[in-house]
């Protein structure tokens, strides 16, 4: 690997590690720290639990359709002025959320609260394969699924935590500090990543064009289907978890609190693991292996919870594997498809984070569709690594894709 000292206007890996991953926790946050306060919500505005829900609901709409739209701009205008940006966006909106006088005002506004975050997300990713390529990004994306993984899990927390001194609104507020230190990071610390040489065209034509050429890719979008399907399986956890392990195994909400933190942390120490294996694996095989561990733990599981053997500790075993599994799977195939779409990484990274989080929105409740109980749990977690399975084996077949070196990203080759 080649090497340099960073410039002054070039901040360490460690640092950049450090803004991204402030700027990716935006999203997690946005969705997760007011959860505490839904009952609230809905007494206070006079709503009902379903249209409170759709507050939720309106936050996805805005971070997906968000990375469409900012993610080709990024390529068009460079990646500072659309972080600062959306930045500001989720700043004026979480001000306003924090004010919102009726439920259909609020879920208005959090939709452009998503669309804000989701600046974060798109082109942060961007920035990543600006900068760095095959095992490099690998290793980087590792670093900030630490954060994608941490901030769902402890959103809630703090959001309880801030209910204790201060009401809904006052959680939106906090919001919007975190987002103005968010805007303040990018405009000190983080320099601009794309040249103005290698930037697109800002026109909705080209933008389609540039889209369909990335979706004519089938090894990109079979690494969209891994990554997608991976987090369905983390999703199908996520959304069942409460159901499981309080209403079918008794647990109170302190214990299932510990108990859904165990998950999270087998899945980040999959990740921070990652990068050790990729001293000695190409990321295709890294992602590969992880995947293929995957799916056998998913297919005991399913097999275990189905017939009522081994109880909650079969469930713990089966799903913290999957979980351990999917750390290395989740930061490998983000990298393979960015990779191979460097001239066009804003939009590419669009596509991916969208597409991703799609498909893993769309199949989270098929644990309630099945009984909202362990074997529920166990058939969708192992359907969804199944299909991302097939996918890997049809559609990607990593045995075609060549060795990555560890290379320079385009936008600086001074730091690989």
């Amino acid at each position: 690997m080649t090497t340099t000292a960073p410039t002054a206007a070039a901040p360490s890996r460690l640092r950049l590690a450090l803004i991204l991953g402030a700027l990716i926790a935006l999203g997690p946050l946005t969705i997760d720290t007011y959860l505490p306060a839904l009952p609230d919500v809905g007494q206070d505005l006079a709503a009902s639990g379903t249209a409170v829900q759709l507050t939720l609901t309106g936050t996805l709409v805005g971070l997906a359709l968000g990375q469409l739209v900012i993610g080709p701009l990024s390529d068009a205008f460079g990646r500072r002025r659309l972080l600062m940006a959306g930045a500001g966006v989720h700043v004026l909106a979480s001000v306003l959320v924090a004010i919102a006088p009726t439920i259909e005002v609020l879920t208005a506004l959090r939709v452009l609260q998503g669309v804000g975050a989701s600046a974060g997300a798109v082109v942060g990713l961007a920035i990543v394969r600006d900068l760095f390529t095959g095992r490099a990004a690998a290793t980087m994306l590792s670093r900030l699924i630490l954060v994608m993984g941490a901030a769902p899990v402890l959103a809630p927390t703090l959001g309880g935590i801030l209910l204790a001194w201060t009401s809904w609104r006052g959680v939106f507020v906090v919001l919007a500090l975190y987002g103005l230190a968010v805007l303040a990071v990018v405009t000190k610390g983080l320099p601009e990543t794309l040249p103005p040489e290698r930037r697109r065209s800002p026109r909705i034509g080209a933008t389609v064009r540039t889209y369909g050429m990335i979706l004519r890719d089938r090894t990109f979008v079979g690494l969209v289907l891994v990554a997608g399907l991976s987090m369905a399986a983390m999703f199908s956890y996520v959304s069942g978890a409460s159901y499981v392990y309080q209403e079918q195994f008794g647990m109170d909400p302190q214990t299932f609190g510990f108990a859904f933190g165990a998950g999270a942390i087998w899945m980040i120490l999959g990740t921070q693991l990652n990068p050790i294996a990729l001293r000695r694996f190409e990321p295709r095989q890294v992602m590969s292996a992880g995947l293929t561990v995957s799916v056998l733990a998913g297919l005991t599981l399913a097999v275990l919870t189905t017939t009522g053997t081994g109880g909650l500790p079969a469930v713990f075993a089966g799903v913290w594997t999957m979980l351990l599994a999917t750390g290395f799977v989740m930061p490998n195939a983000p990298a393979l498809a960015l990779a191979r779409h460097g001239a066009t990484a804003g939009t590419a990274a669009a596509l991916l984070g969208s597409l991703q989080f799609g498909i893993g929105a769309l199949t989270s409740p098929v644990v309630g569709l099945l009984g909202n109980d362990a074997a529920a749990l166990g058939l969708s977690m192992f359907g969804a690594v199944a299909l991302a399975g097939l996918s890997l084996v049809l559609i990607v077949r990593p045995w075609t894709l060549p060795d990555i070196n560890d290379t320079p990203g385009d936008g600086d080759p001074a730091r690989a």
